[in-house]
């Protein structure tokens, strides 16, 4: 194992920039793109001949496709470039300048816009795949209103620069925010040292004399000589461990933590695993993830406001949103008020996650536990879903704020692994 990671290895550090290891396992280089494709050859062969493509033709030439789109770089050859990447770079700028030219073109764009980009999120949701689409809209949407706000708008000379100073933190602060969110959600790991346990769990034949183990005398427990409620404690145990144990990462969860498909890892305290940041939230991230939340809304409202006051000086502030005569004269106003429409559209979603978010903990429950809940029909809901109460974690107001605020504190607790489960199970052939 050791000369095969060496040699695995020595491979890497050879690769030049722009060489690579494709799919196959083989050696190829990123001017060879258009070589040797032999999927993509028998497809056009067979559409020329008006033949039925092969069922997985189609799949292994996307699989080839998206394997060979690289970018040069300097450590470890080239680097595969995301595919879903890609089409907010495009569409989003393209949208919004096709927005500004007309009232009604506006009006179309920002309600298709939202639709397509939920019909999206179903659409990958329902088949549990990861993709980086929903962290690039955000991302480049906070890059391009920043951009815009700048060249447009501070440059009409209507902002103050300690307002644009204020701008420029919130957007910092927002970034260094969401990098931290993204590091770790507290994933759980077995105990390295219960995995390579030498200790076994027997019970002797029954007819067998134990001084025949070598002097080692084993002793056994019959049913009937346990005590009730051991027994009862054991059998709950039990069947606590069978149904937190994952046979995907092979471990016993720990109370409130659960696998998320999409990851492929269990997270302690999972809540949910968001799109918007392509990373679960669970115990580790879930502060800093309401902290990029907070963050965000303040710097778009504050955004919001500066635009509107620039564009719709005239106004009020509270109706230059859904009423500013003479906006669409000038392209500039225009776009920048199309933006504003388009920051106020995030806003509201993003707002109405942080609300939820904020409930849940003040009930101290999680977003998977409340579903599950509401699914099992378990639990106490208000306001059309919005309020669920499961009462089983919760404490109070503020003892659940408490609780979550301090909660990383025991974020290393160990968690049981495959021997754990082992051991408890039995536990009933020993004493």
């Amino acid at each position: 194992m050791k000369k095969r990671a060496n040699k695995v290895l020595e491979e890497e550090e050879i690769l030049c920039c722009c060489e690579y290891v494709n799919w196959h396992g083989e050696r190829s280089h990123i001017g060879a793109c258009c070589c040797d494709c032999e999927d993509l050859d028998d497809a056009c062969d067979r559409f020329f001949k008006r033949e039925p493509q092969k069922p997985e033709s189609l799949s292994k030439v996307a699989e080839v496709v998206t394997d060979r789109i690289r970018v040069p770089w300097l450590w470890g050859g080239a680097r595969k470039v995301e595919l879903s990447v890609i089409p907010p770079l495009v569409i989003l700028p393209v949208l919004l300048h096709i927005a500004a030219l007309h009232f009604l073109l506006g009006v179309v764009v920002l309600t298709a816009l939202p639709v397509l980009v939920l019909w999206y999120y179903y659409f990958t949701h329902r088949k549990k795949g990861r993709t980086l689409f929903f962290l690039s809209l955000a991302l480049f949407s906070l890059a391009y209103m920043y951009y815009l706000f700048i060249t447009e708008v501070h440059s009409r000379g209507d902002v103050s620069v300690v307002q644009v100073v204020v701008i420029t933190v919130g957007v910092i602060l927002t970034l260094v925010a969401l990098i931290h969110t993204k590091r770790e959600p507290g994933i759980v790991r077995p105990n390295q040292q219960a995995v390579h346990s030498t200790v076994t769990y027997y019970s002797p034949l029954a007819d067998r004399d134990p001084a025949i183990n070598g002097g080692r005398q084993d002793v056994t427990m019959t049913v009937a000589n346990r005590a009730g409620s051991s027994e009862q404690v054991v059998v709950e145990q039990k069947e606590s461990s069978r149904r937190n144990w994952c046979p995907v990462c092979r471990v016993v969860r720990p109370p409130r933590a659960g696998h998320c498909r999409i990851c492929g890892v269990c997270v302690l305290r999972l809540d949910h695993h968001c799109v918007w940041i392509n990373s679960c939230v669970g115990q580790a991230n879930h502060r800093s993830f309401l902290l990029t939340l907070v963050l965000f809304l303040l710097t778009s409202l504050y955004g919001i406001v500066l635009v509107l006051q620039s564009v719709c000086p005239r106004q009020n502030l509270l109706t230059s949103l859904l009423y500013c005569p003479g906006v669409y004269n000038q392209y500039s106003t225009a776009l920048c008020f199309t933006c504003a429409w388009y920051s106020s559209i995030v806003t509201g979603g993003l707002l109405h996650l942080l609300v939820v978010q904020v409930i849940n903990v003040s009930y101290n429950v999680t977003e998977r536990e409340a579903r599950i809940a509401l699914r099992e029909k378990t639990a106490r809901s208000a306001y059309w879903g919005l309020i669920v109460d499961t009462g089983v974690y919760s404490r109070g107001f503020r003892a659940n704020w408490a609780e979550f605020m301090n909660m990383t504190d025991t974020l290393n607790l160990p968690c049981q692994a495959p021997t754990d489960l082992v051991a408890l199970l039995g536990d009933g052939k020993k004493v």
